[in-house]
């Protein structure tokens, strides 16, 4: 009896961990984040597993391929690009993306890391393409309908150089979803959505960036120059209306003074005429005096003058002539004896 049941025990023994093992080996769990393909021999096994929970397959036959669910990004390298007019920009992309076939995905590509290759090749192509279409101002500008904030200064500017601020047919965003809609077929063969793609960064080489800043430069020196010319101009008007106000002042000053001078000389007159008038002596004194007055404003030092004998002057001087005589002759007397 004991050997029967030894007999019976020993093979069970083996069997249930062995059972244990087998059914370990088979069971795998899905979780969220992920979904699961099955192959077997290198074949893919039925549908992809997405329900998360757990799970069974053949042991040692079978192969669990684990793909993920989320939303990925992807990153692209900078590369420098050319647009419509050869001008060259440093262009930084990154799009999101999900497996949207498992099946698909896994057949072309097996795994992220060829994923991710694969998205290089066909989002950089597409992105060099569309960027080679446009224009800088179109890449660079948000979208085509945003209004610039304009400096007012440019205006005037603005309207004698066509190169600034052109019409636009075209934005980035524009340009963006141009790519979208060229490169996400191409993906969704490979069993990948493309969800959204985007420029991060956009840079000038360094000849573009040395011509807009020479752009840039010439504008402000020009507004600088116009205000420089008008602020002259100003100085000018400032200068002149100067200039005729103290003009203005002084003539006004002149006639004051002029006017304030007649009327003293008027009344000097009056005094004066008052005061020789009493006699005929004092008027013919008056007289005398203003002729004098009148020979020392018209003589000076290098002056000839022709009198007369009837002259007051010339009887002036020979009165004169005699009275010194008459005052050398005393002297000439005292000293004789």
């Amino acid at each position: 009896m004991r050997l029967k049941l030894n007999a019976f025990f020993f093979p069970l023994l083996f069997l249930v961990p062995m059972a244990i093992f087998a059914l370990f080996l088979s069971a795998y769990v899905v979780h969220e984040t992920e979904q699961v393909i099955i192959t077997q021999f290198g074949e893919i096994e039925g549908d992809p597993v997405t329900e998360p929970g757990l799970h069974f397959k053949l042991p040692f036959v079978q192969k669990v391929n684990r793909i993920e669910k989320r939303f990925l990004p992807w990153d692209g390298p900078a590369n420098e690009m050319s647009t419509k007019k050869k001008d060259y920009l440093i262009v930084d992309t990154f799009a999101r993306w999900r497996i949207s076939d498992p099946k698909l995905y896994f057949t072309n590509l097996r795994d992220e890391r060829s994923a991710r290759s694969r998205l290089n090749d066909i989002l950089g192509s597409e992105t060099r393409n569309a960027v080679a279409k446009h224009e800088i101002i179109e890449i660079i500008r948000t979208t085509k309908d945003r209004v610039p904030a304009r400096d007012e200064n440019l205006i005037e500017l603005n309207e004698r150089n066509e190169s600034v601020f052109t019409d636009l047919s075209f934005g980035r965003e524009d340009v963006e979803a141009q790519i979208f809609e060229t490169a996400a077929p191409k993906l969704k063969n490979l069993g990948i959505e493309l969800l959204d793609i985007r420029f991060k960064r956009i840079n000038y080489n360094e000849t573009v960036r040395r011509e807009i800043y020479g752009s840039m430069i010439s504008e402000r020196q020009e507004i600088a120059a116009r205000y420089r010319f008008e602020g002259d101009g100003e100085a000018a008007r400032i200068e002149g209306e100067k200039e005729r106000e103290l003009a203005v002042v002084a003539s006004e000053a002149y006639r004051t003074v002029e006017e304030i001078r007649g009327k003293a000389d008027a009344n000097a007159t009056a005094i004066y005429a008052r005061a020789y008038n009493k006699t005929p002596k004092a008027a013919e004194f008056y007289a005398f005096l203003q002729t004098l007055e009148t020979y020392k404003m018209v003589l000076d030092r290098q002056s000839s003058l022709i009198l007369t004998t009837d002259s007051p002057l010339f009887n002036l001087f020979k009165s004169l002539q005699s009275e010194m005589f008459d005052l050398a002759e005393p002297a000439t007397e005292s000293a004789s004896p």
